[in-house]
């Protein structure tokens, strides 16, 4: 979809190059630059001594190229490749890249119809935008992390890297509408992503039902039909019965109807229905409830491993996962009717692309 659109990627960890993977993987050209001593991505998890697992991951399909920016002669080749572009992306801290010479406002000169993103911390115009930041960073200061807590109400430090990867889709997604754009007027534009605001978004609900109601927390606060309970074998189920046909459902193939009532009550230590709930899921294994999940209509789901996800029926019967190169690799999209790693490469080495 996206083929003959080229992309210069100045960007480096991991928010810029999941958001150019996204638009590698509909078909664009994306060539990295990098300085003389690459993406610190590459040195990142290393596997076998060759790049990790995060640079293979969003660097597949992708052209390496080395220049050292600060060289004058350097930057002007830079420029040339710019003058043939549809899109460039970058992550420096805000005022870098005019240093570097491949600012907005330099770059439009050489190529008028250039749709140009920065992706940053905290915007390009803020009080915080000079700091240094990560996704744990990103997720505190938009809220998200305050959401995300142990049962002491702490805030927990996620296994994912959720600013990051939401940043990512923000970024592409504003590219895609700045080539619109660009295809109906001929006419490029500045794009300014935060990875703050881009996952600050997620914090719209929490928002709104905060301004009108006080309450910080509850917008999930389902009750007993809405919660994660533990099996026999010690893994974890989640239900999601929220509407009565499912907590019906649930409660007949179960045999336990006298639930019914207790449908909307929160899941707390002195609720008989609760205590019910949770002694009744340990009463099947992991195994018995991820069956029963896919035979009864009723918002039953597994708590799934990663070692698990690429054995799942649904995953193959979509092909949204495949092995090559070595490792697992996720798709961005689906992409009906072909394998989304058919005609691309793995990860480039550094400059390979000179």
């Amino acid at each position: 979809m996206l083929s003959g659109i080229k992309i210069i990627d100045f960007t480096r960890y991991f928010p810029g190059p999941f958001a150019t993977l996204r638009l590698a993987d509909w078909g664009a050209e994306v060539i990295k630059i990098e300085d003389p001593a690459g993406d610190p991505a590459r040195i990142m998890d290393t596997i076998d001594g060759n790049e990790g697992c995060i640079f293979r991951c969003n660097s597949r399909g992708k052209k390496s190229k080395v220049f050292d920016l600060k060289n004058v002669q350097e930057r002007t080749k830079v420029w040339e490749l710019i003058r043939g572009a549809d899109v460039v992306i970058e992550s420096f801290r805000p005022g870098v890249p005019k240093r570097l010479g491949i600012d907005y406002e330099t770059l439009k000169q050489i190529n008028p119809s250039l749709v140009y993103c920065s992706l940053s911390g905290y915007g390009q115009n803020t009080s915080i935008s000079p700091l240094a930041g990560h996704d744990l960073n990103y997720m505190a200061y938009s809220g998200v992390l305050d959401q995300l807590t142990d049962a002491a109400d702490r805030p927990i430090k996620p296994n994912i890297a959720l600013a990051d990867l939401v940043g990512g889709i923000a970024a592409s997604e504003a590219i895609l509408a700045g080539l619109v754009q660009k295809a109906r007027t001929g006419e490029g534009c500045y794009l300014d992503v935060s990875l703050t605001e881009s996952v600050m978004a997620l914090m719209g609900l929490h928002a709104a039902h905060h301004s009108a109601t006080s309450e910080e927390h509850g917008i999930n606060d389902h009750g007993i039909a809405y919660h994660i309970y533990e099996t026999k074998d010690g893994r974890y189920v989640t239900i999601g019965a929220i509407e009565e046909k499912f907590w019906q459902n649930f409660c007949q193939a179960v045999n336990r109807e006298d639930l019914l009532p207790g449908h909307r009550t929160k899941p707390e230590p002195n609720n008989p229905y609760y205590l019910e709930m949770a002694t009744l899921f340990k009463n099947r294994t992991f195994g018995e409830w991820a069956e029963f999940a896919v035979k009864v209509d009723c918002c039953l789901a597994p708590v799934l491993k990663t070692s698990e996800l690429a054995s799942q029926k649904f995953v193959q019967e979509r092909g949204f996962i495949e092995h090559k190169w070595g490792m697992n690799y996720v798709a961005t999209h689906y992409m009906p009717g072909r394998s989304f790693l058919s005609g691309t490469s793995p990860y480039p080495k550094l400059g390979e692309d000179n």
